[in-house]
């Protein structure tokens, strides 16, 4: 990959990464829920979804996945339902009172957090496909393939984590304007209609006819 070909992939990584999508969701959510630090363990976990997704592609595992409309259909309905699950879990969080502590409300631990950034990326095939279609055009068949898939794979992570602490940021700032229980659980049921409105999108989703 030569430097142009990089700088052309790394500009495209945050037009994707800028673009909202479940995973900006997710991260929002975690930082109105338990607070930057803590939240952004929820964008460590998305990461590892990215990695293990550009390593699917560049085992060729990717063009099965996209080829198989049932492997696809499982993936998509899985990851619908994983998203539906989130908002019910979002709508039913319990609220309390900041009026005199501004400190996050709820505690969850890290692995659980990574799990779940995890799960928001795994489980979205569209991504996988787009990955598929996207990354050989950055590609050089001509030298050895290890190290590309490692620079996409670094750069990818490395500007995903910069717009997700912005979101996670974003969010965790707008916890200290929550200062009632009634306006977090305001600001609860709107993420919990994001989380509804990803899953509807994703559940439109339809693999690509051959």
């Amino acid at each position: 990959m030569t430097f142009d070909t990089w700088l052309m992939f790394f500009a495209a990584c945050w037009v994707i990464s800028l673009s909202p999508g479940a995973g900006a969701i997710a991260s929002m959510s975690c930082g109105l829920q338990y607070g930057f630090w803590r939240g952004y363990w929820n964008a460590l976990g998305l990461q590892l979804g990215i990695i293990a997704q550009v390593s699917i592609v560049a085992v060729g595992l990717g063009a099965v996945l996209a080829t198989s409309a049932l492997a696809f259909s499982l993936i998509k309905w899985f990851g619908v339902g994983y998203l539906v699950y989130l908002a019910i879990k979002q709508w039913r969080a319990l609220p309390s009172d900041l009026s005199d502590d501004p400190r996050p409300r709820a505690e969850s631990k890290p692995m659980k957090l990574i799990f779940r950034g995890f799960l928001v990326n795994m489980s979205n095939p569209k991504a996988l496909v787009f990955m598929l279609a996207v990354l050989p055009q950055f590609i050089d068949p001509h030298v050895p393939l290890l190290a590309q898939y490692l620079t996409i794979g670094v750069t990818m992570v490395c500007v995903d984590l910069i717009v997700m602490a912005g979101y996670t940021g974003l969010a965790s700032r707008v916890l200290r304007a929550l200062r009632t229980p009634r306006q977090q659980k305001r600001m609860n049921r709107t993420f919990a209609g994001l989380f509804v409105g990803a899953a509807g999108l994703l559940a439109c989703v339809h693999k690509a006819a051959n």
